[in-house]
């Protein structure tokens, strides 16, 4: 079995002529956490639209746990326990955060968003949804709409949503963007407990945040490779720095420290 779980070989998108996304050679190891880091317009969330194939690409081809998906649905990688939230939370605002989460699972094991069917059908999905609710720390906010929940346990529970689809690999998408200290260290831990088995690929602006979870880390700049590897190696790496024109340097190192 190969030590990489995802790999792109010249991955690349254009949209009339421009090139958002241009010869990106990923290679994320199984078992690990990896970063994928830049400055605004850098392409990582056209990167991960492309890998989650929310994007076809122009030119390149994407492999996942051996396979080519490069030409596949979103639904079909899905199943193969590739698996994505996205930068602004999605949740069903008027049901309860359990029922939320009742529904990845009635997705998960093929079942329909059939709200009609009988409450005894429904409640066999409970238990495992209420362990859910307690790996992510929202087992006290079970019955509260989910639309009542602050904007930190949302982002939770969109993790506890994504973790109902069995996810082999999991790729969040900026899962701290917006949220308080509090909510932040919360999210960190969150990452790093639902990562054990897991291969986890996330993009993230937050430097610390990125410098506390990730194994690895790939820059992207103006949709191209800048750099690789641990924080330390990519934090002093002068044209990473340029890249972001010097304006998170200070706190690439205070990141580092």
């Amino acid at each position: 079995m190969s030590d990489a779980i995802l790999e792109t070989s010249g991955l690349t998108k254009e949209f009339r002529g421009f090139v958002a996304v241009n010869d990106v050679n990923l290679s994320v190891k199984r078992g690990t956490i990896h970063g994928l880091i830049g400055p605004n317009g850098a392409g990582k969330t056209t990167c991960f639209n492309l890998l989650t194939k929310f994007l076809p690409p122009t030119r390149g081809t994407i492999r996942y746990d051996g396979r080519d998906i490069t030409g596949m649905k979103p639904a079909q990688v899905a199943r193969l326990g590739l698996v994505r939230s996205f930068q602004i939370s999605a949740v069903f605002p008027h049901l309860s955060v359990l029922e939320n989460v009742r529904v990845a699972l009635q997705r998960q094991r093929g079942g329909s968003f059939d709200f009609w069917r009988s409450d005894s059908i429904l409640r066999s999905y409970d238990s495992r949804a209420r362990e859910l609710l307690d790996d992510v720390g929202l087992s006290t906010y079970a019955n509260l709409t989910a639309g009542e929940l602050p904007y930190g346990r949302k982002r939770a529970l969109e993790i506890a949503t994504t973790l109902a689809l069995d996810p082999v690999m999991l790729l969040l998408d900026e899962p701290t963007a917006g949220m308080a200290h509090d909510d932040v260290d919360r999210i960190v831990a969150l990452v790093k407990r639902v990562a054990v088995g897991r291969t986890v690929l996330l993009v993230e602006h937050n430097l610390k945040v990125v410098s506390g979870l990730c194994d690895t880390i790939t820059v992207l700049a103006r949709g191209s490779v800048l750099a690789e590897g641990d924080y330390a190696t990519v934090a002093r790496n002068p044209e990473v720095i340029a890249a972001y024109l010097g304006s998170e340097a200070p706190a690439m190192e205070a990141a580092h420290g």
